[in-house]
């Protein structure tokens, strides 16, 4: 008996388990907008031969970091509307073969209630959730009508022993609303504060809120966003991610006094791939969240890191691909002055505002 309890114990040091099933901790990575503008979609369809869309390397330098997260997330920014009529934006529609392609990089997770679901229409934001279904991908955010929100929300998922709780809201839609019943989650306090409550009482021992907010091209959070951000931790949040600006503004980590935790807020992520050609949209953020467990049994967050990620336009023979900070050997030659000045405005904005989110890499 002495010799197993010893080699458990071994077991439990090396793998960091607690017991069986259990473990210490788990990593949640979370990245920004995956857009698809019309030159994306024309390079894919190229390289695809004419007769497909081919995303085989667009992520091939990110998904090993990708994949080594316990549960990763992205916010899919455009309706898979189904073709053959593809389109860029103003009002986005992309071929199921993208949200495939961020599938194999190692993304889990969908975000879908952003300012373009409804791009195509209801039809579309059906779609997308068939698409995605049949994927096998993670989804939350917008739903085929409110009595499908009613059945899916909470959204909880097991991770490493973790019961995480997940939500979803945007500021709007464009202007264009529901014309057949399908269910966009808009930030309504009203309604996240009773989501919120349901996914505790559901059992989530940690949750996070994906907030679509905040206004474009501006790299630091406006006072809406923290009067909002204020109010998730006021009802328990332990993880806010935000996103919409298509550039980064601040990450912080701040104190809930009243739960007596800490809470990550990230104000925004920017771009995660786009066709985007101002120097701040060129890239964004990738954030690595740590939730631990404490002796006690007590699962909180303990700390996040984040690394930058540039989006490289296709040069001779290459689609548009995520390059990481740290390989600047991938850049190509002739956009390194680009990543430059990306690279010192997000790292600008990051070194001065962050508050306990350093560089991870």
């Amino acid at each position: 008996m002495t010799i197993l309890i010893t080699l458990f114990s071994l077991i439990s040091f090396i793998t960091g388990a607690d017991s069986i099933g259990s473990a210490r901790k788990a990593e949640l990575l979370f990245v920004g907008d995956a857009m698809q503008h019309q030159a994306q979609l024309d390079r894919a369809l190229e390289l695809g031969g004419g007769k497909e869309y081919d995303y085989s390397d667009c992520f091939s330098l990110i998904a090993p970091t990708v994949l080594k997260a316990d549960y990763a997330v992205c916010n899919l920014e455009v309706p898979l509307g189904g073709g053959p009529d593809y389109s860029g934006y103003p009002c986005f529609s992309a071929p199921d073969s993208y949200a495939e392609a961020l599938r194999d990089a190692g993304f889990d997770m969908m975000l879908t209630a952003n300012n373009h679901c409804l791009d195509r229409r209801d039809k579309a934001a059906r779609r997308t959730l068939k698409a995605l279904d049949e994927l096998g991908i993670d989804h939350i955010g917008t739903y085929h009508d409110s009595a499908d929100r009613d059945t899916l929300v909470p959204f909880i998922k097991e991770i490493n022993g973790f019961k995480i709780g997940f939500l979803n809201y945007t500021y709007g839609t464009n202007g264009i609303k529901p014309s057949d019943g399908v269910e966009i989650s808009m930030i309504d306090r009203k309604k996240m504060e009773k989501e919120i409550a349901l996914t505790r009482k559901a059992g989530a021992e940690i949750i996070v809120a994906a907030m679509h907010w905040g206004i474009e091209y501006v790299l630091l959070e406006n006072q809406p966003q923290r009067d909002l951000a204020q109010f998730l931790i006021d009802q328990g949040v332990d993880l806010i991610i935000g996103g919409h600006p298509h550039v980064v503004q601040p990450m912080k980590v701040v104190r809930n006094e009243k739960e007596n935790k800490d809470v990550l807020v990230v104000y925004s992520l920017g771009n995660f791939i786009s066709n985007m050609k101002t120097a701040d949209t060129r890239g964004g953020a990738m954030v690595k969240a740590t939730i631990i467990r404490d002796p006690d049994g007590k699962a909180r967050f303990s700390h996040a890191v984040y690394e930058t990620v540039f989006a490289a336009k296709p040069e001779k023979g290459t689609n548009y691909q995520v390059i990481p900070s740290w390989m600047p050997d991938r850049i190509p030659t002739s956009q390194k002055y680009h990543w430059e000045i990306f690279e010192r405005g997000a790292s600008g904005i990051f070194n001065t505002y962050n508050i306990n989110v350093p560089r991870g890499h």
